[in-house]
């Protein structure tokens, strides 16, 4: 026996309700992705710590004889020269060991040399946190010159904001170099972001026009840019980066909210040049340094922080896509120099 018509209304009613209850939970855990490692604070501070290491090592043997030799001018030019090996930079480092000296007195030796250069540094890097997405959408520009890791920040930024329960649109605007867009696409799926793009070769200026559309019609919260890589030497490519900033602020007036500039820490002083260059034509909001693990020039973030007075939005300090955390000048300080003198570590030992 057939069922009758109002025995099939009622089944495919149940059909649609159930197809509408899957499609909604699929919504949610789109938004919400369970997949994401974990980003406890501990063990990110242990991957800076670890990412630091080379320039903490590069340190400390001059450090020691400093802070053994306090009372020695001979002691503190030695650990002037090693600043300057760690790419924090001749002036800034002379003036680091001058104030170092002085905050020191009149006991100018031992745990007060080391309290002082931490109390120092951490001065020069202190920062507000990077801010919280006030807007919707919060549109982010990232930029930076081809090799310093600008697409995967893009990714590891994906993930940060799809762990706070954000919807975020990444906007493949690096039109100009091969398989930049397919990179990009790859760190979107595994961060649970979605992707617009268009052809290689496409006017970046009109890719992020459709892609602020896109994001308003997808209700997103959080729209991260990747822009074209370049020389910050090439005017013309310059010129087109203006452009897509302004393109921005034409689409949503007040955007973009932050220009963050992606630099590599193992670049040292270069990564100065460039910072300056992207401030005064886009206006830089913040640094991401990536690169850190590994690297024995960590000082270039010191440099960096005073030279331009931009402060440093985030470290990377490895390749998982968890390897990128907001900064900490305390956590970066501890990382760096230690929280106390290796003279005071051995005497701790050997009691």
């Amino acid at each position: 026996m057939s069922p009758s018509w109002p025995e099939v209304l009622v089944a495919a009613a149940i059909v649609v309700c159930l197809l509408i209850g899957i499609a909604i939970a699929l919504r949610r855990q789109r938004r919400v992705p369970a997949a994401l490692p974990s980003t406890s604070a501990p063990s990110a501070a242990d991957r800076l710590r670890r990412g630091l290491r080379a320039t903490r090592e590069r340190l400390a043997a001059p450090l020691d004889a400093a802070l053994a030799r306090g009372k020695d001018d001979g002691g503190l030019a030695g650990l002037e020269e090693v600043l300057v090996a760690a790419d924090v930079g001749v002036r800034i480092a002379a003036d680091l060991v001058a104030h170092v000296r002085t905050r020191a007195e009149p006991r100018r030796e031992g745990e007060a040399l080391h309290r002082a250069l931490r109390d120092e540094v951490r001065a020069l890097l202190d920062a507000p946190a990077p801010p919280e997405p006030s807007d919707r959408p919060w549109v982010v520009l990232v930029t930076g010159v081809n090799g310093v890791g600008k697409t995967t920040t893009i990714g590891k930024l994906a993930a940060l904001h799809r762990s706070a329960g954000r919807r975020v649109v990444v906007v493949a605007a690096d039109t100009f170099r091969a398989a930049a867009i397919e990179q990009l696409a790859v760190w979107a799926e595994r961060a649970g972001a979605e992707l617009v793009r268009q052809e290689q070769g496409a006017s970046p200026a009109a890719v992020v026009f459709d892609g602020l559309r896109a994001a308003r019609a997808r209700d997103a919260d959080v729209v991260l840019v990747d822009t074209a890589g370049r020389l910050h030497t090439r005017t013309n490519l310059m010129e087109e980066l203006k452009k897509v900033h302004r393109v921005v602020g034409r689409e949503m007036p007040g955007a973009p909210h932050e220009v963050l500039l992606v630099l590599d820490a193992t670049t040292g002083q270069n990564a100065i040049a460039q910072a300056r260059t992207f401030t005064e034509a886009i206006g830089v909001t913040g640094v991401v340094l990536t690169k850190l693990d590994g690297t024995a020039r960590g000082g270039v973030a010191i440099a960096v922080r005073r030279e331009l007075g931009v402060p440093i939005r985030y470290v990377g300090v490895g390749e998982e896509i968890d390897d990128l955390r907001p900064f900490d000048a305390d956590e970066f300080v501890d990382a760096l120099l230690g929280t106390t003198s290796p003279i005071a570590r051995a005497h701790a030992e050997s009691a």
